[in-house]
């Protein structure tokens, strides 16, 4: 045990609900109250980022929770000064709990004279002083080697393994679990492997970017419920073509299990009257009223295997036990 008291944490605006959430769920835990550190974080006329924390931070083990999603910008700014806040005011140890990791898409150079952003970022992170990264379902796990600091990325697959056996729990043997695209297979398999599914891929091709030109499903989905499984959801174009083909090829229904419902532009008006049965997301960005209120749109919460981990990571015992459905259950029970 270190010679910290108490774990403390500090929101960035990105997504204060949960960060409320996970405050009350590790005060569950705890056994005592948990709250978010006192701070004020706001923007000048010019919109410059300006922070101050109210409470003595000396020497403590702090987490900021701040997920780097719209307004990309906006949100890493304010991460990387809080960063600086505590840094400045002897913090003893900085972690950024990141649940929706921005810039992740940008992992590699697609082409001459192009970016490697996610590596960008990752240095701006450690520069402003944070030690640690806790983060849900990188786009690209080799995200990891970019920090010369540890990164302990979680996986939504055990909660969505809980989630899927209890909505189809009478069902299971018709369940089959779809990869809509070829360099999503391992995650898809991650999930047919803790429900004892059936896998099948959408291979898609696109002419340009934002913009698929044909798909074909690999496998046999005929009167299967087909589950769509992958990181993020956008625009949701590519989600919802998946779906018609899925059904086109006889599947008897199609949900999706995404992590991070980014759902920009036009992408609930395309779910809500797509022929998907149901999209399940994680609340790792804030749900704005749209997606809120969409019908066949659920949001299943990341608080408590958050909390669990921050707890985790300040009494140096195992997060990668939380990779197991068996260890998540418990944390779950009665949530979903």
């Amino acid at each position: 045990m270190p010679n910290i008291v108490e774990p403390k944490l500090i929101s960035g605006n990105a997504n204060l609900p949960l960060a409320q959430a996970i405050a009350r769920r590790m005060t569950m835990y705890r056994g005592m109250n948990v709250g978010l550190v006192d701070a004020r974080i706001e923007r000048f006329n010019d919109q410059e980022i300006f922070v101050e924390v109210y409470e003595n931070v000396r020497g403590e083990d702090m987490f900021i929770i701040q997920s780097t999603s719209r307004p990309a910008n906006d949100n890493l700014m304010e991460l990387l000064i809080i960063t600086d806040a505590l840094r400045r005011s002897s913090a003893a140890r900085i972690t950024a709990v990141i649940p929706y990791f921005g810039y992740a898409r940008q992992d590699r150079r697609t082409k001459a004279r192009t970016p490697i952003s996610a590596k960008l970022v990752a240095n701006m992170m450690v520069e402003a002083g944070i030690e640690r990264i806790l983060t849900l379902d990188l786009h690209a796990t080799q995200i990891q080697g970019f920090f010369d600091i540890p990164v302990d990325n979680l996986y939504a697959s055990p909660i969505f393994a809980i989630d899927a056996k209890t909505q189809f729990q009478d069902r299971l043997d018709q369940v089959m679990v779809v990869s809509p695209d070829v360099g999503g297979v391992a995650r898809a398999r991650e999930l047919a492997k803790r429900i004892n599914a059936p896998l099948s891929i959408v291979d898609k091709r696109r002419e340009k970017p934002g913009e698929v030109a044909e798909m074909t499903v690999i496998g046999d989905v005929k009167d299967k419920i087909c589950l769509i499984v992958d990181d993020m959801c956008d625009t949701a174009g590519t989600l919802c073509k998946a779906a018609e083909v899925l059904m086109d090829n006889g599947a008897s229904e199609v949900h999706a299990y995404i992590t991070h419902g980014v759902m920009s532009g036009p992408a609930v008006d395309r779910v809500t009257n797509s022929v998907m049965k149901s999209l399940v997301i994680t609340d790792s960005i804030q749900p704005t009223e749209a997606v809120q209120s969409a019908p066949n749109i659920r949001i299943l919460p990341t608080a408590p295997i958050f909390a669990q981990s921050i707890l985790n990571i300040w009494s140096g015992t195992s997060v990668s036990s939380l990779f197991e459905t068996d260890t998540l259950a418990p944390i779950y029970e009665g949530i979903l």
